[in-house]
């Protein structure tokens, strides 16, 4: 098998040819179609998220097939079809998983990070925690799912109900959960970087109901804001833009330092919360709903040993929507 390998943060991935991995106990070995290239890889990459397995494969965004089964691996027959996402595996005992909050885990596991992950040919994965996907995306296009989808719907959900929401910065997550907002009926504001006009005009091409830069006051005070850009400068803009009793979510696993703000943006009943990776729950919710809402995921691809590429686009802006890789 080939795979595009991390050895140490702050380099470029490598390819390497590696034998070809066996299933161990519960696991399944998955030949890879297509893996998202996610902002978290970014981190991983970037040396921001701490203590890696290295050398490490990134990428938790995989879609592919089953090509072998491990003793007791169950859920997923030979040649079937299925999403391996960035949580790999948890515990099960601690006081987390037990409570049903698998995502808080002390003892989790991560793919991509902790366990090689999809910029790959092929790749190992827990059958507990992978997922059959719809059956009307192809790969690239399903490969968001599995973490710009997921931890957007954990994100959303935790934002509330309320008709207007906003998010900052219109990436992967953003542009799929805009649709899906929109579907449901609430009004979304779009907040991009300065001058991003391109970016702007793909959220209302996306049902955006207003779509501006982040310094931008949006036209109506938001009942709740998701911040996906890693940038902490946008959490006391958030707290500014929503209402009395407004939300805003801190949707990323890595954002730079949050300055220093006033109290009384915090003051009026409104919430700062964060969102930390998914439940298998979660999963299951997201990929019900994402076919009815019509979803449609706008990829760019690369091929496997592009991997540098793709991540330096990501990096600097350069495609609307998602990116994935194809082997």
């Amino acid at each position: 098998m080939c795979a595009m390998v991390l050895e140490r943060p702050h380099t470029p991935l490598v390819m390497r040819e590696r034998p070809m991995p066996q299933p161990a106990a519960g696991e399944i070995l998955v030949e890879i179609a297509a893996c998202g290239v996610c902002r978290t890889d970014l981190h991983v990459v970037d040396g921001e998220l701490p203590h890696p397995k290295l050398p490490i494969v990134p990428g938790h965004e995989i879609v592919g097939r089953v090509a072998a089964l491990g003793p007791g691996a169950s859920g997923f027959a030979l040649g079937a079809g299925v999403g391996v996402p960035w949580l790999g595996g948890t515990c099960g005992v601690c006081p987390y998983c037990r409570a049903g909050r698998e995502n808080l885990c002390d003892n989790p596991v991560f793919t991509g990070y902790t366990r090689d992950g999809g910029y790959a040919t092929h790749t190992l994965a827990d059958a507990r925690f992978c997922f059959p996907l719809p059956e009307n995306l192809e790969a690239a296009e399903a490969a968001p799912l599995l973490c710009a989808g997921l931890i957007g719907w954990r994100s959303y959900r935790m934002a509330g109900e309320g008709a207007a929401l906003g998010l900052y910065g219109f990436g992967a997550a953003a542009h799929i959960l805009a649709q899906l907002a929109v579907w449901q009926g609430r009004r979304v504001y779009a907040f991009t970087r300065t001058g991003d006009d391109a970016g702007q005009a793909f959220a209302r091409s996306l049902g955006a109901a207003w779509a501006g830069s982040s310094d931008d006051p949006p036209p109506e005070p938001l009942d709740a804001a998701i911040i996906f850009a890693p940038v902490g400068a946008l959490v006391p803009a958030a707290l500014a833009a929503v209402k009395k009793g407004g939300r805003v979510v801190c949707g990323g696993i890595h954002m730079s330092d949050i300055p220093s703000f006033p109290y009384r943006l915090l003051w009026e009943e409104r919430q700062l919360v964060s969102v930390a990776n998914l439940t298998r729950a979660d999963a299951r919710e997201f990929l019900a709903v994402a076919p009815q809402a019509g979803i449609k995921i706008k990829v760019t691809r690369y091929a496997l040993a592009h991997a540098n590429a793709a991540l330096a686009d990501l990096r600097a802006g350069r495609f609307e929507g998602a990116a994935a890789l194809i082997p």
